[in-house]
């Protein structure tokens, strides 16, 4: 019977049961952007100018939040009805700025997403348009729910992608990311994202889990969100990377990660 492996405490994204590396452009302001791009005007920057999260965090956006590459709301609108003009309202929004958000109409929710899907991230098109929806939300007195936002992604822990990343492709019905050649995408947009994490063959402790999930959730909600999963039986694994990610693990040692788009610099 062999030895468990020594418990490594995760120093960076990346590591086994940790989350995906991260990416620059989200976080940092991309270099040979003019100063006058950090105003929150925006006026300066080009609208394919792809906006870091301080500089979205600067709009005061209040009713949205950065989500990888994507802004998020949440709004209540407590029937369907009201949702459903909601989403009449942001359709001629959209077509007036030429712009398009992906929605989700529910019983008593609208959950918009915006992205410059030309630039691979958030711009100055999405920070107007979202200005207007939230204008167009607060007329039908619906309430913005930034707390209620996540973004749910799975990791599998691999030695070489390349020899499975076909199989979970077809198995899914997904496509290779255009911006990543490690994460599959569902081409219809509502299933969560599949990345593939760099690892040993074996895994710590002898622990062969070679799935964990990683939960985007804004930076204002994760303390809490980790609170409550200590509370419920869990154990803080690492908090060395926090407020960018939280290690977590259940009673049986199966890894999950909190993460934010904070402290990725």
């Amino acid at each position: 019977m062999s030895e468990p492996r020594e418990q490594v405490e995760p120093a960076e994204p990346g590591i086994q049961g940790g989350p995906r590396p991260h990416n620059p452009s989200q976080d940092e302001p991309t270099e040979g952007i003019p100063s006058e791009a950090m105003n929150a005007t925006g006026a300066d920057v080009d609208d394919r100018t792809v906006l870091s999260g301080h500089q979205v965090e600067a709009e005061l956006l209040d009713d949205w939040r950065v989500m990888f590459d994507q802004l998020h709301a949440r709004f209540a609108t407590g029937d369907f009805a009201t949702g459903a003009r909601l989403v009449g309202k942001i359709a001629g929004l959209a077509d007036e700025a030429d712009h398009h958000p992906d929605v989700d109409l529910t019983y008593g929710a609208v959950v918009v997403r915006l992205s410059s899907h030309d630039v691979g991230g958030v711009t100055q098109r999405d920070v107007r348009l979202a200005r207007r929806v939230s204008e167009a939300a607060a007329r039908l007195g619906a309430t913005a729910e930034p707390e209620r936002l996540q973004v749910l992604e799975l990791a599998l822990d691999t030695p070489d992608h390349a020899e499975v990343k076909a199989f979970w492709a077809a198995v899914l019905g997904y496509e290779v990311s255009a911006a990543a050649s490690d994460e599959l995408r569902d081409p219809s947009g509502s299933g969560p994202t599949l990345w593939f994490q760099e690892s040993d063959a074996r895994s710590a402790q002898d622990v062969e889990q070679r799935f964990h999930l990683d939960v985007r959730v804004p930076p204002e909600v994760a303390e809490r969100r980790v609170r409550a999963a200590v509370e419920a039986g869990g154990t803080l694994v690492s908090d060395g990377r926090a407020p960018s990610f939280w290690v977590l693990a259940d009673a049986q040692g199966n890894r999950a990660c909190v993460t934010t788009w904070l402290g990725r610099s």
